[in-house]
């Protein structure tokens, strides 16, 4: 793959990532609620990946099925539920950068609980991004409901990067993404109807907002993400992540007028810093988070 063609990936990837957030944000702002609008996005996203994927090698067993729906939970469910959920409280902007500090995080998980040992540079990477979390709700550490939700969506993505480490290797990849979304779409819905008044206005706005996060931050963002990791150096790309959130500050300001605070941008890039240089030391071996 020649530079040109890898530059545009990774730009149109990150850009998907980020923006899907202030896409969120316009969702929950049209009237509909968080875990209705996510549910519905995953149930179609991963209803039309498992069909176009029914010709590959599907899982087997109650064993892997159950691995499958641990997966959907955790990594769709858990994350991008979070990740909306938090929204009540804080911007679009805020939350992604809350929810792309999991590498950070499975560094220390790994620490604490696998003893997997890392490199100084990984550990300072990992100081600067936790700083850059407190510099980003201001010097008087304004916390709210949503922070502490938006790091609940990171830890669900650090232990879904860990069980997807461990797993992914007995799935084709893109069954396993489109079943994935499926399951979280099912849980996500099933909140819906215990947790919220579910709503999901029947407008134009809805209907964007759907066809983006079901098109664009989900199959295609999915399709063009497996692809670089097949064809590319896992690490080097992986180091690209920070560009996420950095997009997500900047749609939610450009989108929906979103306020660009001098801490939310310093402490922002504290924490794209700290996962570059967690990411770039990692290795060929290390697994990406799906």
């Amino acid at each position: 793959m020649n530079r040109m063609t890898y530059s545009v990936f990774i730009i149109a990837i990150t850009l998907m990532m980020g923006l899907s957030f202030p896409i969120v944000r316009i969702g929950m702002n049209d009237g509909a609620s968080p875990f209705m609008l996510m549910g519905v996005r995953f149930l179609f996203a991963g209803g039309i990946m498992a069909l176009a994927m029914m010709r590959r090698p599907q899982p087997r067993g109650a064993k892997q099925w159950g691995k499958i729906v641990l997966l959907g939970v955790v990594n769709m469910a858990g994350v991008m539920g979070s990740a909306s959920f938090s929204m009540r409280w804080i911007t679009s902007g805020e939350s992604a950068i809350l929810t792309f500090t999991n590498p950070l995080l499975v560094i220390v998980i790994s620490a604490l609980f696998l003893a997997v040992r890392y490199r100084a540079r990984q550990w300072i990477g990992t100081v600067l991004g936790l700083a850059g979390v407190v510099i980003t709700f201001g010097t008087g550490l304004n916390v709210s409901t949503g922070t502490f939700i938006g790091l609940l969506s990171a830890l669900f993505f650090a232990v879904g990067t860990l069980l997807a480490k461990r797993w992914g290797d007995e799935f084709d990849t893109f069954v396993l993404a489109g079943y994935q979304m499926l399951v979280g779409g099912l849980v996500l819905l099933g909140l819906s109807a215990m947790a919220e008044h579910p709503r999901l206005p029947a407008d134009a706005t809805s209907f964007g907002v759907l066809t983006y996060l079901v098109l664009f931050s989900s199959i295609v963002q999915f399709a063009l993400w497996f692809y670089l990791l097949k064809k590319t150096d896992p690490a080097r790309t992986s180091a690209f992540l920070f560009l996420a959130p950095f997009f997500g500050v900047l749609g939610g300001w450009a989108m929906i007028g979103e306020p660009m605070h001098w801490y939310v941008a310093a402490g922002g890039a504290l924490i794209c810093l700290g996962i570059f240089l967690v990411n770039w030391q990692t290795g060929r071996k290390r697994s990406l988070p799906t």
